[in-house]
C-alpha cells in the first residue's frame, strides 16, 4: 500500500485547534482590527464620510467574517475545500469604482486570516506600512480633487436599449458638467430600457433644468432625473 500523504491523513480530524475563549479573543481582535482598517482606508484615501459610502462598512464586516472563515478551516484541508467550494457560489455585482478600494479589500481579507490564524502581530505590523503607503501614493498622486458635498448630483438618464450613452452624452457633458463619474448601469421598464448613473459637477452658473432640458432633446433619451 502506498504512503498516504499527512496532509491528507489530517483531514479528517473534526476537533478544534483553538479554546472557546481564543476564538473569542481573535474574533474580538479582528472586531477591533476591522475598524483600524476602515480608519486606514479613509486617511489614506483622504476621503469625506459621504464620498466613501459603504466600503468602511464592508471592510469592518470582512475583517471579521474572514477571521472566522479562518477559525473555522483551522489546519484541514478538507474543510478548506469545502469552504472554497461553499462560497464559490455567491456573486457580487456592485462594480468597484476606484482600483484602489480593491487593495483595501484584499488587506481586509488579510488581516482577518492573520488574526484568525493567531498572528496579530503580524496584522498589526501590516497596517502601518499600508497606511504609510496610500499616503505617500496620495501624495505623489496630488490627492483627491476639492469638492464640496453639495457640488454633486446623482444624474440618472434613461435611454433605448441598443444605445451608447458615452458619445450621447458626451456632447451635453462638455457643455454643463465641470465632472461626471458613472456609478451603476442597468435595465429599467421591466428590461424595455438601459439606464445609466452619474455622479456629476455642474459647471459655476449652470442651471440643473438647463442640462435636464437639454438631456431630453437627445434622441434615444427616454428620460432624465437628476438629485441632490
Amino acid at each position: 500500500m502506498k504512503h498516504i500523504p499527512d496532509w491528507m491523513q489530517e483531514t479528517g480530524a473534526i476537533e478544534a485547534p483553538f479554546t472557546n475563549a481564543v476564538a473569542m479573543h481573535r474574533l474580538g481582535v479582528a472586531l477591533a482590527a476591522g475598524f483600524v482598517v476602515a480608519g486606514v482606508y479613509v486617511i489614506g484615501m483622504g476621503r469625506r464620510r459621504e464620498e466613501s459610502a459603504t466600503l468602511p462598512t464592508t471592510l469592518v464586516l470582512l475583517t471579521v467574517v474572514i477571521a472566522v472563515v479562518t477559525l473555522v478551516i483551522g489546519n484541514s484541508v478538507a474543510r478548506a475545500f469545502g469552504l472554497v467550494g461553499a462560497l464559490s457560489i455567491v456573486r457580487f455585482r456592485t462594480v468597484v469604482e476606484d482600483t484602489r478600494d480593491t487593495a483595501f479589500v484584499i488587506f481586509a481579507v488579510v488581516v482577518g486570516m492573520a488574526i484568525g490564524a493567531g498572528f496579530p502581530t503580524l496584522a498589526a505590523l501590516g497596517v502601518p506600512a499600508i497606511l504609510i503607503a496610500a499616503i505617500l501614493m496620495r501624495w505623489v498622486n496630488g490627492g483627491p480633487p476639492i469638492v464640496k458635498p453639495n457640488d454633486t448630483s446623482t444624474l440618472t438618464v434613461r435611454l433605448a436599449l441598443g444605445s451608447d450613452p458615452e458619445p450621447l452624452l458626451a456632447p451635453v457633458f462638455a457643455q454643463y458638467v465641470a465632472d461626471a463619474r458613472l456609478t451603476s448601469t442597468g435595465t429599467a421598464k421591466q428590461g424595455a430600457m438601459l439606464e445609466a448613473t452619474y455622479k456629476v459637477r455642474l459647471r459655476p452658473g449652470v442651471k440643473s433644468f438647463a442640462l435636464v432640458n437639454d438631456l431630453n432633446k437627445i434622441e434615444g433619451v427616454q428620460g432624465v432625473e437628476l438629485k441632490g
